[in-house]
């Protein structure tokens, strides 16, 4: 899906942006910038979608995103209602590879920074103990000022060059075009729309409608802009929704699979599989191993 360039507001005085939000919801726009962002989500969940990966997301995650590599969180539906008082609360940092000077980067000492910009080109969700560092310090940026500020950020990127406690999220460093207007809303608006109907059968005619194109037109716009077609789109939301609901441990996984839109359980089973290499008896195991 194309993503919307987005320009990370940067005050004149600063060299780079850190920010504590708290807001409604993460919005929805599909977009990317130059600027590595690191995120940490304090408070929501809902599904993420990161380059070519569609992964659910809770608080506690911490997430560095390489430059340019298209992203969006989307919260649960209760963010959205209108009369809903939830809020999600996150801290975010953004920064250009050169933010601190290109000299920096060139410095012998300074070797493992543009290993990790490379890395981070896919994408890396944290884990471990190096979680509970980047909380500290990222907290401690959020109000610091002047030389302080710098140091922080050196801290934050040592503490991220030296980890091997994260994993990639996308599957590769996949090419895509810039986009115009009509076509980030046209794409907005199939995501907005599978992730509140996902439940249920749609149809092509359906979620061609809403894009105002033909379904020939549509399949071959949407295969062509995301690399899939549309119903690996969609099982792949409602596997994100299941694995959620399997961790959560609190009604079957026959029941799972109805409330996530498949029509039986067998073809439930095989898509899980596809999607996420395991059964949802292995996911659950394997989730609950790590917790306990």
């Amino acid at each position: 899906m194309k993503p919307l360039f987005h320009k990370v507001p940067v005050k004149l005085e600063s060299s780079f942006s850190i920010r504590h939000d708290i807001k409604p919801n993460f919005g929805t726009i599909w977009h990317y910038h130059p600027e590595l962002e690191l995120h940490y989500v304090v408070k929501g969940e809902g599904v993420r979608f990161i380059g070519d990966n569609i992964s659910n997301f809770s608080e506690g995650e911490i997430v560095l995103l390489g430059e340019n590599l298209p992203h969006t969180w989307r919260c649960k539906e209760e963010y959205y209602q209108s009369d809903s008082e939830l809020n999600v609360e996150a801290i975010v940092i953004h920064f250009l590879p050169d933010c601190l000077g290109d000299y920096l980067l060139k410095l012998p000492e300074a070797y493992l920074i543009p290993k990790l910009y490379e890395k981070a080109k896919r994408g890396m969700v944290m884990s471990g103990s190096v979680k509970e560092k980047l909380i500290e310090l990222m907290y401690a940026a959020t109000t610091a000022t002047d030389l302080d500020k710098i140091i922080l950020l050196l801290k934050i990127l040592k503490t991220l060059a030296e980890t091997d406690e994260y994993t990639p999220i996308v599957s590769s460093q996949s090419a895509f075009y810039q986009s115009n207007d009509m076509d980030t809303q046209r794409l907005n608006k199939v995501c907005a729309y599978t992730l509140t109907n996902y439940k249920k059968d749609i149809t092509l005619e359906e979620i061609s409608s809403i894009s105002n194109l033909s379904v020939t037109s549509f399949c071959r716009y949407f295969k062509l802009l995301t690399n899939k077609t549309y119903y690996d789109f969609l099982i792949e939301i409602r596997i994100s929704h299941a694995c959620r609901a399997l961790v959560e441990n609190k009604v079957p996984t026959e029941v799972i699979c109805f409330d996530c839109g498949f029509n039986n359980v067998s073809n439930f089973y095989r898509h899980f599989k596809k999607v996420t290499g395991v059964t949802p008896l292995e996911y659950k195991r394997k989730y609950l191993h790590r917790v306990n």
